[in-house]
């Protein structure tokens, strides 16, 4: 299945960058570019992509306001929001993982790792630049004033577990042989869990476990 992908950014020729790196590969497409984050819904709208790759730093509407605008227009259907920053620990890719982006990467990344991000997002999983995870997310255990409610109670021991570790950055094939499961059971108590917490994907089921003390 191709990916589609769309690019939110000011600049133009890195865009046009971009758009080389994804072109050159037989699963993913670039269906369409925007030069600023208020014209991100629109775009979203008229080319309907699997992953938005959103500048987070614009000159009108940055990327934040952008990723906020496209979740809470499109909702469930919404495309899979990757950031794109300078800085590893910009303060503006936390802001965008909290408004619903499935993660961020460096403006600098490797043509190869942003090609494996794309594929990633598009996947549910998270993607979080090399050596600011832990940086980024303790920012929410640092503001943590949820006490685990209704919600979580209705997760069992098992989906506890799988949710802790997968909060954890483990992928599903590491779940797997950590709880002695197939990926396939694996893959069912993840989305079981994202449904009974009322969470997008694995990034804000990371995001979940920091605001309520649970990592």
């Amino acid at each position: 299945m191709t990916i589609r992908v769309a690019l939110v950014d000011d600049q133009s020729l890195f865009r046009a960058g971009i758009a080389m790196v994804v072109a050159s590969q037989d699963d993913l497409e670039v269906v369409g570019e925007a030069g600023d984050g208020d014209e991100a819904v629109a775009l979203v709208e008229d080319v309907g992509p699997d992953v938005v790759l959103m500048d987070v730093r614009m000159p009108r509407v940055d990327g934040v306001e952008a990723t906020r605008r496209i979740l809470a227009r499109f909702g469930a259907d919404a495309p899979k929001v990757l950031v794109l920053t300078t800085f590893d620990l910009d303060e503006l890719a936390a802001d965008a993982i909290e408004a619903g982006a499935s993660g961020f990467i460096l403006k600098d990344t490797r043509p190869e790792l942003l090609l494996a991000a794309i594929r990633t997002v598009a996947e549910g999983t998270q993607v979080v630049a090399a050596g600011a995870t832990r940086a980024v997310f303790e920012r929410f255990r640092r503001r943590a004033t949820n006490a685990t409610g209704a919600d979580y109670e209705r997760l069992t021991p098992r989906e506890r577990e799988i949710l802790l570790r997968a909060a954890q950055g483990l992928s599903n094939a590491e779940i797997a042989a950590a709880e002695f499961l197939s990926e396939a059971t694996v893959k069912t108590h993840v989305s079981r869990i994202l449904t009974k917490l009322a969470l997008r994907d694995r990034v804000q089921l990371v995001v979940y476990a920091y605001e309520h003390g649970l990592l």
